[in-house]
């Protein structure tokens, strides 16, 4: 697609350069726009920054890529295709999730190889894990195809969907909808955590998100080599080469506001740039508290924020080991014995406990280029309680850390003592380096109440000419979701002055 040139065309701003921002800069840059991405870090990425130490390259966050058509939307934009900028490969096990006692389900995308591992643990589930796999489809046409690009600006639109809504028994959680089509207690599992990597509690998430399943299934899950962080630089190049402009240690400190509409931004060094269009793919919490001045915020009030439900925090550790473990799959879903009731500790009563559910990372058993030969790289995740909680997060870290590694352990034959490099990361490093409000991992809580229209808008409700992408606006949390807030742009745009 051919651009306009910067002189010729109207200026617009975007800020924050993690997948959203970035997906936004190049949408924006496509339809015409002078575009400047302004980045508050000293690399893109946001959540999927990268971290290099020793000789090891660590992603930060995001390491489960799906539903790569939207990836691929962005590079048709210019005319590109995505393999000329980064290679993206699939990843079999999708999970391979091991329980407390031991047991093993490797969850894949080919249904009879899932019922396989599904005899293994019940054959009388196999009937009901059918019909959950049905009404994963049938969710997920409505709910992802049709709705996710969709812009929820007005509660009409919120009205002409709830029909399907209540069809669809959103109402009910994750959990509740699973189980009345499966019934081992650790099938149930199985099917029902994919909240968690979205910041939900499956207990309490929309069954909206049992699409997921169906999701994965048709599209697979998939891996850039070189790491997500070569996705980053690959969605940046595209930028640049369309003639987009990125700032890097370009902290917003201001939304300025002129007679009700936006008009640009002031720096944290006080310089301010002009601007017809601002995109923020910021934290929607501190960058309304922080950055939009109160007297133009008549929906988004402090008061109203705070009312909000947050997101589970995660505690991370980036560790690299100076031999390899083989046997290991890409990704590894870890889970306690207690399932309904640690979801309890760090959503409801946001304590700290004992056992941890966990997420293991290892890029290595794809792409061995991320460590130095003979080595392995990981991250190890574990969801935990937000700030909301009273936890001494600088008291705990390194006890709660070895904790981790030592139950590891069992997969990781001693494997403390192989490691070379470690980075920990805590709800406390989510506040300070992302600006997370409360160090949220995934901004607001996704329960019914707080999706789609409940959700701050993709077009602001207090700022003309100021739109929102990422995580907490609407479709939500994972890199699907943050793509396609950037994909609403197309649809809400065309209303601006060009």
């Amino acid at each position: 697609m051919t651009t306009l040139p910067s002189r010729q065309a109207p200026a617009a701003l975007v800020i924050g350069a993690g997948f959203g921002g970035l997906g936004a800069a190049i949408r924006l840059r496509a339809r015409g726009y002078d575009t400047t991405l302004l980045e508050m870090r000293d690399k893109p990425g946001g959540r999927a920054y990268v971290f290099e130490d020793k000789g090891f390259t660590y992603d930060a966050g995001p390491t489960i890529i799906t539903v790569p058509f939207l990836i691929d939307e962005l590079f048709a934009l210019a005319g590109k295709k995505t393999e000329d900028y980064v290679k993206i490969v699939p990843v079999t096990p999708y999970y391979r999730i091991v329980f407390h006692d031991g047991q093993v389900f490797d969850y894949t995308g080919n249904e009879e190889e899932v019922v396989e591992q599904i005899k293994k643990f019940n054959p009388d589930d196999v009937a009901g894990y059918r019909q959950f796999a049905e009404k994963s489809r049938a969710i997920f046409e409505r709910a992802f195809v049709d709705l996710a690009d969709q812009p929820f600006s007005s509660f009409a639109d919120m009205i002409r969907v709830a029909p399907d809504l209540i069809r669809l028994r959103s109402h009910e959680s994750v959990f509740q909808l699973v189980s009345r089509y499966i019934k081992h207690p650790l099938l149930q599992q199985v099917f029902s955590f994919n909240p968690l990597l979205l910041g939900g509690n499956p207990f309490q998430s929309s069954s909206i998100y049992s699409m997921i399943h169906y999701l994965e299934r048709k599209w697979g899950v998939h891996f850039a080599m070189g790491g997500t962080g070569a996705l980053v630089q690959a969605l940046l190049r595209l930028f640049t080469d369309m003639g987009g402009k990125i700032r890097l240690n370009a902290c917003v400190e201001e939304l300025l506001v002129e007679n009700g509409a936006a008009r640009g931004v002031r720096l944290s060094s006080g310089e301010e740039l002009p601007a017809a269009v601002v995109v923020s793919n910021a934290d929607v919490a501190n960058f309304y508290k922080k950055a939009v001045p109160a007297a133009a915020r008549k929906k988004w009030t402090d008061k109203r924020l705070d009312r909000m439900r947050y997101s589970m925090s995660v505690f991370l550790i980036y560790f690299g080991t100076d031999r390899t473990y083989p046997d290991l799959a890409h990704h590894t879903i870890v889970l306690a014995e207690r399932y309904r009731e640690l979801l309890e500790d760090i959503f409801r009563k946001k304590i700290l406990a004992d056992d941890f559910s966990l997420y293991l990372h290892a890029p290595t058993r794809t792409d061995p280029s991320l460590a130095p030969p003979g080595c392995e790289c990981f991250y190890v995740l574990s969801p935990v309680p937000n700030l909301g909680g009273k936890v001494d997060w600088n008291a705990v870290k390194e006890f709660y850390a070895d904790a981790i590694l030592a139950s590891i352990e069992k997969l990781c034959p001693d494997l403390r003592r192989h490691i070379v490099s470690k980075i920990i990361w805590t709800p406390l490093d989510f506040e300070t380096q992302l600006d997370a409000h409360l160090g949220s991992a995934f901004q607001f809580e996704p329960i019914l109440t707080q999706s789609a229209w409940f959700r701050p808008h993709n077009v602001s409700e207090d700022v003309k000419n100021f739109f929102l992408v990422g995580a907490g606006t609407h479709p939500g949390a994972g890199v699907p979701g943050v793509l396609s807030s950037a994909k609403l742009l197309e649809r809400v745009l065309p209303a601006l002055p060009v």
